[in-house]
């Protein structure tokens, strides 16, 4: 397999959890673009500069503004839209939130995917569910090498824990209920999916680097760092959506054989510390400064985090298609666009331009 199938879409009705936030708003807008019938289930979102708001997504997906958790209202969304395929991206996705509340984290985290794929089991209509956690599910040990499909659950951070805990609990799921041997009538493909460090525009979440820079820029102070020296697998928005759509496909036409956890990680070429990300940023934006980096405080956040992601360059036919330069490029483009251009239009048009560059290049 090389690319996105996009006949395959056409008309497939997909249900988005999360589709508010940042990344479920991107990959709303491409199956969009490809065909598909896309429903949402979601918190509303959090600021009125959302790229689900600036985008009008509201008005053009059907759905259920609620809360993993509401065990009901989850079934009656699944059973509303009766979609084919899920792509559960819906979480408490911070680190340093986890830490002031666990508690949400994990009852979100865990029980909230357990509640989507319960609900899904339920409706006797969904094929394929990805179910996407993080890069941070596996046990860091300070490795420098790429974490493997087979290496450990673990997580130190409640955040990271509690995605550590999903794998498990997807994993024993999806032998228990949905694969030959398992108890029940299932014919649902359950994968999971880990991502690295993603950015893009439209994300305005509390304690990411991108975000925090364009705010600071925006309201004309100096930038100010966290952790400086931290180093992060980043990755454009679009390339780990490519592979969630790319392993949804391989999960309808061939389930025995793509089901598992699937990493989705930038080469390592793609690796910088905050320090080089936030003044290559600033470069390509055109403005701002960095003036101050703040002492790193008490909290526990891993300093270095690779994927190995061989198994899904071998067996998808995935390959990351953009430099870390245009990756930044990229992102800078759509933050300084979006109060003067269609926000819509520019993830659309970086969409296709996306989709080009990639056929060009694999």
């Amino acid at each position: 397999m090389k690319g996105i199938n996009t006949g395959f879409w056409q008309g497939k009705r997909v249900l988005v959890t999360g589709h508010t936030g940042f990344k479920g708003s991107w990959l709303s807008i491409w199956l969009r673009e490809l065909g598909a019938e896309v429903f949402g289930y979601a918190l509303a979102p959090q600021t009125e500069a959302d790229n689900y708001i600036l985008c009008g997504l509201e008005h053009q997906i059907p759905e259920v503004r609620g809360d993993l958790r509401n065990t009901a209202l989850l079934e009656q969304a699944v059973q509303r839209y009766h979609p084919d395929i899920i792509f559960h991206l819906a979480a408490q996705p911070l680190v340093r939130r986890s830490y002031i509340e666990p508690q949400l984290t994990y009852e979100t985290n865990l029980m909230g995917s357990l509640n989507v794929l319960e609900a899904a089991r339920k409706a006797d209509c969904v094929r394929a569910a990805v179910m996407i956690t993080t890069d941070k599910c596996y046990e860091n040990r300070g490795s420098t090498q790429g974490y493997r499909e087979t290496d450990p659950m673990g997580g130190y951070d409640p955040y990271s824990s509690s995605k550590g805990c999903a794998e498990l609990m997807i994993a024993s799921y999806r032998r228990s209920f949905c694969q030959h041997g398992g108890t029940g009538k299932c014919t649902m493909a359950v994968a999971s999916a880990r991502a690295g460090n993603v950015v893009g525009g439209g994300d305005w979440s509390e304690d990411r680097l991108i975000p925090d820079c364009i705010r600071a820029i925006e309201a004309g102070k100096p930038v100010c760092l966290r952790n400086p020296a931290a180093v992060r697998p980043w990755q454009f928005v679009l390339e780990p959506l490519r592979g969630y759509l790319m392993l949804a496909e391989a999960l309808w036409n061939e389930p025995e054989k793509r089901v598992g956890g699937w990493n989705f990680g930038p080469d390592p070429a793609q690796m910088a510390s905050v320090r080089e990300m936030a003044r290559e940023l600033i470069l390509h934006y055109g403005e701002g400064k960095i003036e101050c980096h703040a002492e790193t405080d008490c909290l526990h956040e891993d300093h270095i985090l690779l994927l190995d992601s061989t198994k899904s360059k071998e067996q998808l036919g995935w390959q990351p298609c953009l430099s870390l330069t245009e990756t930044l490029c990229w992102t800078a483009e759509w933050y300084r666009e979006y109060r003067r251009k269609e926000p819509l239009e520019i993830c659309r048009r970086q969409i296709h331009q996306f989709e080009e560059l990639c056929d060009v290049r694999l």
